[in-house]
């Protein structure tokens, strides 16, 4: 939750700029604050016309998503 702020303004400035993929492989902890990032990163990807998919969605972090019931709003890299 503390790195949300700057983490925010980044993820904003990569979405606008392109097609992005965030990976949460590394993620040790998530909570609504992280949601909340990737909803807001998602929105600002589209309206710059761009897409974001999300890799390695952790478990916690899908189960809060399903819990708010946004977890549709959050395309997922699809495997193989």
């Amino acid at each position: 939750m503390s790195s949300a702020p700057t983490l925010r303004a980044e993820g904003q400035r990569l979405a606008r700029a392109g097609d992005l993929v965030v990976d949460l492989a590394a993620a040790t902890a998530a909570d609504s604050a992280a949601l909340a990032l990737l909803l807001d990163w998602m929105r600002c990807a589209r309206a710059a016309g761009h897409a974001l998919v999300v890799r390695n969605l952790p478990a916690g972090l899908a189960s809060l998503a399903a819990l708010y019931d946004v977890d549709e709003l959050l395309v997922r890299e699809s495997r193989a």
